[in-house]
């Protein structure tokens, strides 16, 4: 079965597939279409005339494989794979299965005539030890689930309709992005997938690598993070609505510690604030982003679209899947709902519905007037008709997002 591209994904490794010096490590949550990537380049491989002995692909979530859980065995079951001549491709899926996987990854490195790939559903991967043994050698991408230009690309290559409108669109921000969820067209069928997905994540990426000591605290933890989504928050705010809307009291060390798994396994992404005169990152009132509208979905009773958190979740992902640094914006007294940053440059973007009312409108212009730079100014909205005015760009949101669009910084 031929596999979709991700091609935004592939541009970013294809200059390291000879070489053997860096370890490509690939991070992102589970199901994201890491695995897929892999097998995509393999393929770009063979098409350039690599031997299919010299590439080496080892699932460690396999049947085959998935005793494979100690260095000895890892490093067994590659070199029985090895052929006896040749530079090899060595490609090794969720890695973290192994204990001590460092060790011998790092050795194969060392060899020089591997060039590694590796994948991982979470940020462990990257904390500790192959972190201190690789520092300088390796390089990450971080993967994230379908955008909505590629939701679309890929129903088109699998020969689903794909139009960019409002049905297909309310569809992607209600069920996510998670790659195989588009073979079904049966909206339970499609459910119950993507719940097993947060199911999987949540039993094998957080409780199965983390004590928890207390699982109903922190269930009403990453409840209340995923129901609150896109709204600004910290720690005292959390502690302070467990203890007088849930009635349970939980340390502060002990919250951030939840909170801290959550991020580890991909399923939310903390967006700090940015202070725009000082040019600093700021503490208290981040928000936090989950990495698919799908978490949402899977943990709530009620799924009723809200546009607001939605959308702007949505441009979240897209920017940071685009390579873009993203932070919560402090003008003054005022927010922003983005500032996003690349290699030294800046934009400012706000996020609503619709700007139609007049009173949205002054509310979404206002950040705005308090900027003194010339850097570019965004609007996005879901009106058809986009408003000129004061030199800020205004798009359509839905459409930005089908054509895979870019920030502009001139």
């Amino acid at each position: 079965m031929a596999l979709y591209p991700r091609e935004r994904y592939l541009e970013r490794l294809r200059p390291f597939y000879d070489d053997a010096g860096l370890i490509k490590v690939i991070t992102g949550i589970r199901r994201c279409g890491k695995s897929s990537l892999m097998a995509c380049v393999a393929d770009e491989l063979r098409n350039r005339g690599v031997d299919g002995r010299n590439i080496i692909m080892l699932n460690l979530d396999s049947r085959e494989l998935r005793k494979v859980t100690t260095a000895d065995q890892l490093d067994a079951a590659i070199e029985s794979r090895i052929p006896d001549e040749g530079f090899v491709y060595l490609f090794i899926d969720e890695v973290q299965n192994v204990s001590g996987f460092e060790n011998v990854v790092n050795a194969y490195r060392e060899d020089g005539r591997f060039s590694i790939f590796i994948t991982g559903s979470n940020s462990y991967l990257l904390s500790g030890e192959l972190a201190t043994k690789l520092t300088g050698r390796y390089v990450e991408l971080e993967m994230y689930t379908l955008s909505y230009g590629e939701y679309l690309g890929m129903k088109s290559f699998i020969g689903i309709s794909s139009n960019a409108d409002m049905l297909s669109f309310n569809d992607y921000l209600t069920y996510g992005g998670f790659p195989k969820a588009l073979e079904y067209s049966d909206p339970d069928a499609k459910a119950m997938y993507v719940q097993d997905v947060i199911q999987q994540i949540f039993d094998k990426d957080i409780t199965a690598r983390s004590r928890i000591s207390n699982r109903d605290s922190f269930n009403r933890v990453q409840t209340y993070l995923i129901n609150n989504y896109a709204s600004p928050t910290n720690l005292t705010r959390i502690a302070q609505y467990l203890q007088h809307s849930e009635h349970v009291i939980i340390k502060r060390e002990t919250l951030a510690k939840y909170v801290r798994m959550l991020e580890n396994a991909k399923v939310i992404y903390k967006c700090p604030r940015f202070d725009l005169k000082s040019r600093r990152s700021l503490r208290g009132g981040e928000k936090y982003y989950i990495a698919d509208p799908g978490v949402y979905f899977a943990r709530n009773i009620d799924v009723r679209l809200s546009y607001g958190p939605a959308l702007e979740n949505a441009l979240y992902l897209h920017l940071r899947a685009k390579g873009y640094e993203v932070s919560v914006g402090r003008i003054g007294k005022l927010e922003c709902d983005f500032i996003v940053r690349k290699r030294g440059r800046y934009a400012y973007i706000q996020v609503s519905m619709s700007v139609l009312d007049p009173s949205v409108e002054e509310r979404e212009y206002r950040p705005f007037t308090f900027i003194r730079d010339g850097f570019p100014q965004y609007l996005f909205t879901l009106d058809q008709l986009p408003l000129q005015r004061d030199g800020v760009r205004h798009h359509n949101l839905m459409e930005f997002l089908a054509n895979d669009g870019d920030i502009e910084f001139e």
